[in-house]
């Protein structure tokens, strides 16, 4: 799943839908990684911004994809912040576009 361009926060359940995990995985990461910081509502339920989710699929990506520990997974995301890498998902959009592209040229 993908981030809505539309929107500017999500609740838990939203994000836990669109990353792909439970919401005790990303109140766990939030204890383990302080770049997660989501603001509280007035009902108290954590509310992420964008930027937020974007880390977060990074986090993701760090542990499942390239099998890092947590602590290795936070030493890298401390490297690219020193780095001032940002994250950059618009090589993937564009890859779906094109997927998308090919798949109504095949049907």
């Amino acid at each position: 799943m993908e981030i809505p361009n539309d929107r500017r926060f999500f609740r838990i359940g939203e994000v836990s839908k669109i990353v792909g995990v439970e919401p005790y995985v990303l109140r766990y990461w939030e204890s383990e990684f302080p770049q997660i910081r989501p603001l509280r509502a007035d009902t108290n339920q954590r509310t992420y911004q964008k930027k937020d989710v974007e880390i977060i699929l990074e986090i993701k990506r760090l542990l499942y994809e390239e099998k890092l520990t947590i602590e290795g997974a936070r030493q890298r995301l401390k490297q690219r912040k020193a780095r001032k890498v940002p994250l950059n998902y618009s090589f993937f959009e564009e890859l779906r576009k094109d997927l998308q592209g090919v798949l109504k040229i095949l049907s």
